[in-house]
């Protein structure tokens, strides 16, 4: 099981592939959008924002999310880590039921290029 500190460095590694990303990926994370990430497994929330094609961590918290984020996502923290080493793709995960995103439908749109 991952911990809350591999968990992180995850999400700063994604930040750090969404920033160098470019095409229709870039223009995907071109949002300012609070944003949240639920690990299950931990039953701990990381909450942020994503603006300007990174991801900020502002903290994270016992428990789910207290404040409803715009940009929602829930997976265990093993499903997040395999999915930014490149050894779990997004969609299938998330077409299994592995991962869970919510958000608006604007923003779903914007960011079915990620999937």
């Amino acid at each position: 099981m991952a911990t809350t500190e591999e968990c992180r460095a995850a999400l700063d590694k994604l930040s750090d592939n969404l920033a160098r990303a470019d095409g229709d990926v870039r223009s995907a994370t071109a949002l300012d959008r609070s944003l949240s990430c639920h690990i299950t497994d931990l039953d701990q929330t990381f909450t942020g924002r994503l603006a300007g094609g990174r991801i900020r961590v502002d903290g994270v918290a016992a428990g789910p999310p207290a404040t409803k984020a715009q940009i929602r996502l829930a997976m265990t923290g093993d499903d997040l880590v395999a999915m930014v080493g490149g050894e779990l793709n997004f969609a299938k995960a998330w077409a299994a039921g592995r991962v869970r995103l919510e958000a608006g439908f604007r923003d779903l749109l914007r960011l079915r290029s990620l999937l």
